[in-house]
């Protein structure tokens, strides 16, 4: 129930927030901050030392997040979005440490399937709260089984096992490949500008969490 709360439910809430109003590419930017959040959660809950080089790559980091959210060209970012999208990431690396203390016995399948119904169960009611103003079209549908499949139990499945085979910190360097592929599908499908505060701010972040991860 925990890990299925921060893992899935809270995260993906905010992410659908967020990207009303954020490109694609800076959101893929933003999620990349997951491992920063977990080395300063496992610092402050598992008393994980919290040495120079990941200070460095902590504020590497922040440099990172603070070049992609100014706004370029006259724009305006929503900068509500962004904290959601900066508390959904915080969620991945604060999940992550739970898991690494507290849960990491529990086998990956077993986990996947489980944070994932107990994550629709708990947002189940909030449909009252905000009902379609119609019903989904059959496009509407196979998207959001296509996300529910793809994004959420297959990622989850390889996601989970790969924390148990390498450890948690280790999973979260897949956060490397997420701004490369955020920025381009965003080009590819959705025609979003590769911009170069974009791309020197995505680096900075990735750099960012190299600093943290490495042994």
């Amino acid at each position: 129930m925990i890990v299925g709360i921060f893992s899935s439910a809270v995260p993906f809430l905010l992410w659908a927030y967020a990207a009303l109003s954020l490109a694609a590419g800076l959101m893929a930017v933003l999620n990349a901050t997951a491992p920063m959040w977990g080395a300063l959660c496992s610092a402050l809950l598992l008393r994980e030392r919290l040495n120079a080089r990941r200070i460095v790559g902590l504020l590497i980091g922040a440099a990172g997040v603070v070049l992609v959210t100014q706004p370029a060209g006259g724009s305006e970012l929503h900068y509500p979005a962004i904290g959601a999208a900066l508390a959904a990431a915080f969620c991945y690396g604060l999940i992550a440490t739970y898991i690494k203390r507290w849960a990491g016995d529990v086998p990956s399948r077993g986990m996947a399937a489980g944070t994932q119904m107990a994550a629709g169960v708990l947002l189940v009611p909030f449909i009252a709260l905000w009902p379609p103003s119609a019903a989904p079209t059959p496009l509407v549908a196979a998207s959001m089984l296509a996300l529910g499949l793809v994004c959420g139990a297959i990622a989850y499945l390889l996601y989970f096992r790969l924390i148990a085979d390498i450890g948690a910190t280790r999973a979260l360097t897949v956060t490397y490949l997420i701004p490369v592929f955020g920025v381009l599908w965003g080009a590819l499908f959705l025609g979003e500008a590769l911009s170069a505060t974009i791309l020197a701010g995505g680096v900075l972040v990735v750099a960012g969490t190299v600093f943290v991860l490495r042994n």
